[in-house]
């Protein structure tokens, strides 16, 4: 075999390994890492014992497998085997393994009995199973097995963090690539108003393959965000590219004789490989001297507020674009064309994030679950898991029976963990067992874990039964992806056994028992908008057929956080979700302020979740709960809806303007005591009253004395009087609203007056607004005698012609007021 880059290193890295027992390899893209440390580990017994090493990917995994079996000159299933979902080839020194399926060993026996060394390859991809398998491997190498190797490699990863979580592991580095690699960006950046059209993206980098090709040799790799990209590009260049180009795909979900072809070198014609991510990493394409990379990473984002993930699409990180770059020189000088500008590159992340950090958990809360951790912060995480994320997974495990409310896994929580899908769909299948129709949930099941098998546009999964299930699918479907699908529905029955039933669950129904937080009840009005049962929005798009239905069931969205577009879904009737929900159904009695209707409603409603079932009048309603209700309304309207009268302000205002002399023995009247306090003083008064309009009919006044009390009303009437009584026996309210208090008052009515009327515990002045015989203002004072002194001769003489009829004394202090019969008070 070739000497290899990572020749030189492997003696160090074998000590690294035999000293410490961990070590952590950074080897750049083509040193040749994942083909020979394990078999360098063998040859030289630095490891006793099998060697499992996890690649992130199936394809790269088996990949792996058959070069390092080839280098032994046999074919897999002797020395070298591989492990994955639904394909094993048994190996008696080296096995290759996904990720899952690491975690599945490792649940099984806990000692890894036979195994001398874990690898965790390409540990830069950071993937959620991945991070698990780490955190639960070095946990049984501390408890069960100290002789147990670990070895961390990867071509980009921050190695330091991985060496401190490995005990400060050592950390081998190989330098350098096979061959120099020339690297070529965009002279100037596209455009966002170009980059915004649609097919935008997919052109450019049509454009971009062109101009390689003419100016390069040898097969060229193109990295896409994904199977869509992959297509409209192939369709692109299919109309564009000479005979003697030959164009691949290569993706995860693609047929395995297909991936096996895309990975073989041609003789004939010049290979043009288009690929997703999957091709990063583990996997050596033969001939390939070119990459052309569009800078783009399709990656998952689950929504902790509304249990939902959606794929996004975004820019490469540098770490990404690097071990891209290093596909170019694996086995030639080569070329990398970068479909943005130089200028552009220092805008980019630094390393991709990790799986955990914003993917759904809920399969591996089960799995520390099932392992008999509660908290993440008892394991060795590089990443921890989310706080938000690790509890909405705990709350959906809860609600599927698998965990127990102090977060112990439970009998049917062990049995989802063994099945190989999302716990959502493990209990679709075993609820299924148990009611009939397992069948067609295993149909269902291998349907949402893979990509759609049709090209339709429409959300109903029944059209993609029903394809699974006839003989001749229509000419929308993908025939091979359809025989994959059945292959798969085939492995999931042999996993689960059942019993058979008279009447099983419609395909709704059983899909119910995976998401019975998405239920969904049509909302009212012209457009297809429903309400989920976990109390979120969502929305059919327009002209779906099943966006007339009553009720469904959705097991995709796109994740919209305002209001979710429904991407799979089948419709159910209300009569089975009664009958197979009966068990989280609750009658609810609701008495509440309507903002729209500006009214207490009061209604008795069956609920599952948030959607109402059943929904009536609640008749005899308490008038307690009516009137706390009503409260809620006030609040919602300000206290400005209640009735006041200029009586029930003064009120207020004294008592206000009293609190505001340091009296602590008084209420607060202010707008927000008395707000925080409406339950004490308004509750009472509010019997029989259920709108807006009937608040007409309060009595403030009565409920504000009320409020004050008889005993702070005797202070208040002595330190702030509503009314003070002048010489002729009229009595004068006080307007507190200003400072000082004052009191409007005609001139006539304080004839006799000797000395000025004061208020308050510190006997202030009260602010007279003197006022002729027509009411209209003399003066301003707050010093009486001093008025009658001084400016009252002005004014008598002023007014004494003008108002004839009425006296005007010479020395008004000492004048005999002229008494009224009947005293005013207004």
């Amino acid at each position: 075999m070739t000497r290899l880059p990572i020749e030189p290193v492997l003696p160090d890295l074998a000590a690294a390994i035999a000293r410490h027992g961990s070590a952590v390899l950074h080897a750049p893209p083509g040193a040749g890492k994942t083909t020979r440390v394990p078999q360098f580990l063998l040859e030289t017994d630095a490891v006793s014992g099998r060697i499992v090493m996890l690649e992130p990917r199936r394809v790269a995994a088996r990949a792996a497998a058959e070069r390092l079996a080839a280098l032994l000159g046999e074919p897999p299933g002797r020395q070298v085997g591989y492990r994955m979902r639904g394909e094993t080839v048994p190996g008696a020194r080296i096995e290759v393994v996904t990720d899952g399926v690491l975690t599945r060993m490792i649940q099984t026996d806990p000692e890894l009995s036979g195994v001398g060394c874990v690898i965790f390859d390409e540990f830069h991809e950071r993937g959620l199973q991945a991070d698990l398998g780490l955190a639960l491997t070095l946990e049984l190498r501390d408890a069960l097995r100290p002789d147990l190797k670990l070895l961390v490699m990867s071509a980009t990863l921050d190695t330091g963090p991985v060496s401190a979580l490995l005990g400060d592991a050592p950390i081998v580095v190989a330098e350098g690539r096979s061959f120099p690699v020339e690297t070529r960006w965009l002279d100037q950046p596209v455009s966002k108003a170009n980059a915004r059209r649609k097919g935008a993206f997919e052109t450019a980098v049509a454009d971009l393959v062109e101009m390689a090709i003419s100016e390069t040799e040898g097969g060229v790799l193109v990295f896409l965000p994904g199977q869509g990209e992959i297509r409209r590009v192939s369709a692109l260049l299919s109309k564009r590219l000479s005979s003697d180009v030959a164009v691949q795909e290569l993706y995860g979900r693609l047929r395995l004789e297909a991936q096996r072809a895309a990975l073989k070198p041609l003789r004939e014609k010049r290979k043009l490989v288009l690929a997703t991510s999957i091709a990063e990493t583990s996997l050596t394409i033969p001939d390939i001297r070119v990459v052309i990379d569009g800078g783009q990473a399709r990656r998952a984002r689950f929504d902790p507020g509304s249990g939902m993930s959606r794929l996004v699409t975004e820019k490469v990180t540098r770490a990404e674009a690097d071990q891209r770059r290093g596909r170019a020189g694996r086995v030639y000088e080569g070329w990398c064309y970068r479909l943005w500008t130089k200028g552009e590159e220092g805008a980019l992340g630094a390393f991709p994030p990790p799986e955990i950090a914003s993917a759904d958990l809920a399969g591996l809360v089960l799995e520390l679950a099932v392992w008999g951790a509660r908290e993440p912060e008892n394991l060795g995480f590089l990443t921890p898991p989310p706080k938000p994320a690790f509890e909405e997974a705990q709350g959906l495990l809860r609600r599927l029976g698998a965990l127990d409310r102090a977060g112990l896994v439970t009998e049917e929580g062990r049995a989802l963990a063994r099945l190989p899908v999302h716990p959502r769909l493990g209990h679709m299948l075993r609820t299924a067992a148990k009611t009939g129709g397992l069948d067609i949930a295993c149909d269902l099941a291998a349907l949402l874990e893979n990509r759609d098998p049709l090209n339709t546009g429409s959300a109903d999964l029944l059209s993609r039964l029903n394809a699974l299930r006839a003989s001749r699918p229509e000419d929308t479907a993908d025939p091979r992806l359809l025989a994959a699908i059945r292959d798969e529905a085939k492995r999931l029955r042999q996993l689960v056994t059942s019993r058979p039933a008279a009447d099983p669950p419609s395909p709704g129904g059983l899909l119910s028992f995976a998401y019975p937080d998405r239920i969904a009840k049509r909302r009212a009005g012209e457009q297809a908008r429903f309400l989920l049962s976990g109390g979120k929005g969502a929305v059919a798009k327009a002209g779906e057929p099943l966006g007339s239905a009553p009720f469904l069931v959705a097991a995709d969205l796109d994740g919209d956080p305002r209001e979710a577009r429904i991407r799979r879904a089948l419709p159910v009737t209300e009569a089975e979700i009664r009958a197979l929900h009966a068990h989280a159904l609750s009658r609810v009695r609701i008495c509440e302020w309507s903002r729209r209707e500006r009214s207490v409603i009061a209604r008795e409603r069956l609920m599952l979740g948030a959607i109402a079932l059943d929904d009536r009048r609640w008749m005899d309603a308490p008038d307690e709960a009516v009137g706390e209700a009503m409260l809620d309304g006030i609040r919602d309207l300000g206290l400005d809806a209640l009735p006041w009268t200029p009586q029930s302000r003064r009120l207020a205002g004294r008592v206000e303007w009293l609190r505001a002399k340091e009296l602590d023995d008084l209420p607060d009247f202010s707008d927000a005591g008395l707000m925080a306090d409406l339950d004490r003083w308004l509750l009472p008064s509010l019997a029989g009253i259920r709108r807006a309009d009937q608040l007409s009919q309060v009595d403030l006044l009565a409920a504000l004395e009320t409020r004050l009390g008889w005993q702070a009303r005797q202070v208040l009437d002595r330190l702030a009087p509503e009314r003070i009584t002048a010489p002729t026996g009229i009595r004068l309210p006080v307007d507190y609203a200003d400072y000082p208090p004052s009191v409007s008052v005609r001139v006539q009515e304080l004839f006799g007056l000797k000395e000025h009327p004061v208020i308050g515990p510190d006997r202030i002045p009260v602010l007279l607004h003197l006022l002729s015989p027509a009411q209209r203002p003399i003066q301003t004072t707050a010093d009486l005698p001093g008025f009658w002194r001084s400016s009252y001769a002005d004014v008598r003489k002023d007014l004494r012609g003008r108002y004839p009829k009425h006296p005007w004394p010479e020395d008004p202090a000492s004048a005999e007021p002229t008494r009224r019969t009947k005293p005013r008070t207004s």
